[in-house]
This record gives structure tokens, C-alpha cells and sequence, in this order.
């Protein structure tokens, strides 16, 4: 368990991962287009490339869960799992690297592994180095491809957004784009500024796989339910409004006080009904946006 508990991070505002209940946790598959399926249980959500060269999984959940996806790619396929990318260092996304790293091949951004490998810091907890067996052994810089299940699966780094390390995986022919936590379905995102993220940098990349989306294609966001162009659309429009709302009040010179008591215009209030309400959402990108100005 000293293993588990080593990699486990939850979000923010959640409870420790030590500390929850994973037993009633269903994980659930759904088809997507292609050769990819959907896995959803308790973390970000699960991509699946099934096919003759055997199985590849994009992202692992938390540890707990390790039995429940198993029991979940078994149904999906009996072949071998060959490969895991993960597309981000966050242990929702990488706690079952613990298990499925010994079988399989684990692909990330080298920031990934260089963050799994060394103790860092998580809102003020300091976190051990991940078991070695459960780092990335294969890391790239600016993107790379895998070539299976016949058709390119490629994988794309985007910096300094979500975290330093983030990665999208575009299965090209079944055109499916897994976000990774560049993207959550109608909610406010998670942006970890203790592990490189930025707000502006999160905008950017945000835009950046919109204008590069292809048409027709299905999104496996991190959390969330499946989308599309409507939907990374209205997630667009929600950062650049709500990022430059708080610039400007900030270079007004509003205190982070009074930018939380003013709120947010209503058609953003559904958007806080994730993990980050508005009032974590308003601090985190006033936060992000560096120092106020002096007076």
C-alpha cells in the first residue's frame, strides 16, 4: 500500500484518495468511433484502442481501481495491454501506472516522468518519487507517434496549461482526441499552478486544439462527459471571458476579495458545479495572472 499511496493526488477540493470509499465505484465502457472506447470509474476519464496489435490505454485512474479496469479491458479484448500514455502526472490519471507499469509500456512528456521521479509539492504536502516501475520509460518533447491498431496514434505536448507536462492523443483514424485535463465538459478546469500550470497558457492551448480539431471528431475530455466541437467550443468561450472579467478587474485594482464578491455574469454558474466552484475558479486565475499592479 506505501506504493499505492505514493502516487495517489486527488484534485482539488476532494477528499485524499486514502481516505475514499472506491468499492461502489462502477467503471463503465462506452464505444466511441473506430477502434477507441470510453472508460469512466472515479478519475479522468479512460481511452481504449482495441484492436489486432492488442491494447492501448490512455491514462490509468487511481490505484484502487486497478482490479475494476482490468475486469473492464477484458471485456473490451483479451489481448495484451502493450502500451499506457499518460497525458499528465496527476494521479487521477497515473495511479494505476503502479500495476499496469509492469506489463506494459508507459509513454508520457518528459516532464511527466521528471515530476513522477523526484518528491514534490501538492497544496503544501510533500509527495514521494513514484516506484520506478511506474514512471514513463518512454518520454518525447514536442510530440511523437505510435503506430497501431492500424492507424496513427499521435500524441501532442502543449506547455505550461494544466500542468508543465500535458499531452493530447489524437487517434487519427478513428478520429478520437483525448484532452487530457486541457478540457472538462461544462465545468471550470483544474490549473495546478504548483506543477507548472498557467491560466493564460491553459486559454492558449485550449484555443490552439480547437483551431486544430478536426471535423467530426469525438472528444474524450478529462472529466466529463464525451463532446464535441460544440462543446470544447463553449468551454473556449468560458475561459476567454472569465480570464479576461478577471484581468481587467485586476488591473483595476481589485483585490482577489472583492473580485469573488463581485462573481461571475450568470450564464457561467453551471460551470461551478464541478470540483472547482466559482470562488476556487476566480482565485486560481487571479492568482495565475501574477501581481497586482501598484498603485
Amino acid at each position: 500500500m506505501k506504493a499505492v499511496a505514493a502516487v495517489l493526488v486527488l484534485l482539488p477540493g476532494l477528499v485524499s484518495a486514502q481516505e475514499r470509499d472506491f468499492s461502489q465505484v462502477e467503471v463503465r465502457a462506452t464505444p466511441v468511433a473506430g477502434n477507441i472506447h470510453l472508460l469512466q470509474g472515479a478519475g479522468g476519464n479512460i481511452a481504449v484502442s482495441v484492436g489486432p496489435d492488442g491494447l492501448l490505454m490512455v491514462d490509468t485512474e487511481f490505484a484502487p481501481l486497478t482490479d475494476k479496469l482490468r475486469a473492464a479491458l477484458e471485456k473490451l479484448g483479451k489481448q495484451r495491454l502493450t502500451y499506457v500514455v499518460n497525458t499528465h502526472v496527476h494521479s487521477d490519471h497515473t495511479g494505476g501506472n503502479v500495476a499496469f507499469g509492469r506489463e506494459a509500456t508507459l509513454v508520457s512528456h518528459t516532464a511527466v516522468r521528471e515530476r513522477m521521479s523526484k518528491p514534490r509539492t501538492r497544496r503544501g504536502e510533500t509527495l514521494p518519487p513514484a516506484p520506478e516501475h511506474a514512471r514513463p520509460v518512454v518520454t518525447f518533447q514536442q510530440g511523437m507517434s505510435l503506430w497501431f491498431n492500424g492507424e496513427e496514434v499521435r500524441l501532442t505536448h502543449l506547455p505550461t496549461g494544466h500542468t508543465d507536462g500535458d499531452s493530447v492523443v489524437l487517434f487519427v483514424g478513428s478520429n478520437v482526441l483525448h484532452t487530457g485535463d486541457l478540457f472538462f465538459t461544462d465545468r471550470f478546469p483544474v490549473i495546478d499552478l504548483e506543477a507548472g500550470g498557467n491560466v493564460e497558457g491553459y486559454v492558449r492551448n485550449s484555443e490552439a486544439l480547437l483551431a486544430a480539431l478536426p471535423p467530426g471528431a469525438r472528444i474524450i475530455p478529462g472529466h466529463g462527459a464525451l463532446s464535441g466541437r460544440e462543446e470544447l467550443e463553449r468551454f473556449v468561450a468560458m475561459l476567454r471571458e472569465t480570464t479576461a472579467l478577471v484581468r481587467r478587474k485586476k488591473a483595476a485594482g481589485l483585490t482577489l476579495a472583492q473580485v469573488k464578491a463581485e462573481g461571475l455574469p450568470e450564464k457561467f454558474r453551471s460551470f461551478g458545479e464541478g470540483h472547482v466552484k466559482t470562488d476556487q475558479w476566480l482565485e486560481r486565475v487571479y492568482t495565475s495572472l501574477g501581481p497586482s499592479p501598484r498603485p
